[in-house]
């Protein structure tokens, strides 16, 4: 009898190619904003409009690039494309002598996970089970973030190899990408199980009810959900110095990649809605602390305690969509929540970046707590959704 709860070679192949995508970009993410600031001398309203514009226009492909999988019904060509794309983005970011080219570069990156993101997660989902969705979501996450916390351990050793010299560090992260790319193209298989036809255009009225009500309550989290590049900011701010700024971002990504598989399994037990409404409300939290604290020795505590939240959140976001949301249409229900998640993350990173600007370091962070806050609130008295058999 085949067993249900065992993870398909599409999942496990797709985990590894993440974790060396994410080996490449963490290698990247964590510098860029020391990059910006510290050797191109960009203020942090800047950063905040780089990420801003590269997180939130490369979203909006995400809705389109979702339905034109479904449409197409192709997933792994819509994948291949993405990664390469975001593995090129780290070359034109090394070559870089101002902010614009670097914008360039992050938009070219987040391009990439534009076209890449919606098919790829209705891949895993069309690999899976009922009884293993949120196993296999959390096992990839575990992978993705694994690659991240190689990353940015490498990014220091090549900071000490080349004397605090950082562009290099964006020519080498080409190599791990390049890796995840030859990986999808040899070992992933195209895994589809229903009948072509013609998805319908986006319209919210054709989203279930318990979809839309997901979609909003992630749109108020998103908009004080800033880009983590301001969390790096923070404990440079603090008075970390680079490397141990990148190692508190190495700790965050350890916790995140142990905790995440065991979080999806748990979300396959008591169900994903349980597990998100916490960790929505421990988001709200962390970024509390993060506003008000003074301590240097109490940033590797949240940024620990951040990692515990992404490991809730990010993977089980995902494998309830996956189980509210329309299956012949999954791929455009995913692109659908990441490009409205995008849009409010571009006035996210804007917010963050003039609240720290215009009053103090601390503020966006307060601001962001507040809406998880209520966010969390909504979403734990809302109605409780029928889940729907993958």
């Amino acid at each position: 009898m085949e067993n249900k709860n065992k993870l398909s070679k599409n999942v496990i192949v797709l985990g590894l190619v993440s974790f060396f995508n994410d080996f490449a970009s963490e290698m990247v993410y964590p510098v860029v904003p020391i990059f910006l600031t510290s050797f191109l001398g960009v203020p942090v309203s800047i950063v905040g409009l780089i990420e801003a514009v590269a997180e939130s226009t490369a979203s909006l492909l995400k809705v389109f690039s979702g339905w034109l999988s479904d449409k197409l019904q192709k997933r792994k060509a819509f994948t291949v494309y993405g990664y390469t794309f975001s593995t090129l983005s780290k070359l034109i970011i090394g070559v870089a002598q101002g902010w614009p080219l670097v914008l360039l570069g992050r938009f070219i990156d987040r391009f990439g996970k534009g076209i890449r993101t919606s098919a790829r997660d209705a891949l895993i989902t069309e690999s899976s089970t009922k009884e293993n969705i949120g196993r296999s979501f959390g096992f990839h996450r575990a992978l993705d973030t694994a690659g991240a916390v190689v990353g940015p351990l490498a990014a220091i050793l090549l900071i000490k190899y080349f004397g605090n010299n950082l562009r290099p560090i964006f020519f080498i992260a080409f190599i791990p990408g390049f890796i995840g790319i030859i990986l999808l193209l040899i070992f992933v298989k195209e895994k589809l199980s229903i009948k072509k036809f013609d998805p319908p255009s986006f319209k919210l009225s054709n989203l279930p009810p318990s979809f839309k009500t997901f979609l909003f309550v992630s749109a108020i989290f998103a908009i004080g959900n800033s880009s983590d590049a301001f969390l790096i900011l923070r404990a440079k701010d603090l008075g970390l110095s680079t490397i141990l700024t990148i190692l508190a971002y190495v700790v965050f990504n350890s916790v995140y990649a142990l905790f995440s598989t065991p979080a999806g399994v748990l979300s396959d037990k008591i169900g994903p809605k349980k597990i998100l409404s916490f960790g929505f409300l421990l988001f709200s939290i962390i970024y509390f602390l993060f506003g008000i604290n003074k301590s240097i020795n109490l940033i590797w505590l949240l940024f620990a305690l951040y990692g515990f939240y992404m490991a809730l959140t990010e993977g089980i976001g995902k494998a309830y969509i996956s189980q509210i949301a329309n299956r012949e249409i999954i791929a455009t229900s995913f692109g659908a929540y990441q490009t409205i998640i995008g849009v409010c993350v571009f006035f996210s990173s804007l917010i963050a970046g003039l609240l720290w600007s215009k009053i103090n370091p601390g503020a966006p962070f307060i601001f962001g707590a507040i809406l998880a806050f209520i966010s969390a609130i909504i979403f734990i008295f809302s109605k409780n959704e029928k889940i729907d058999k993958i």
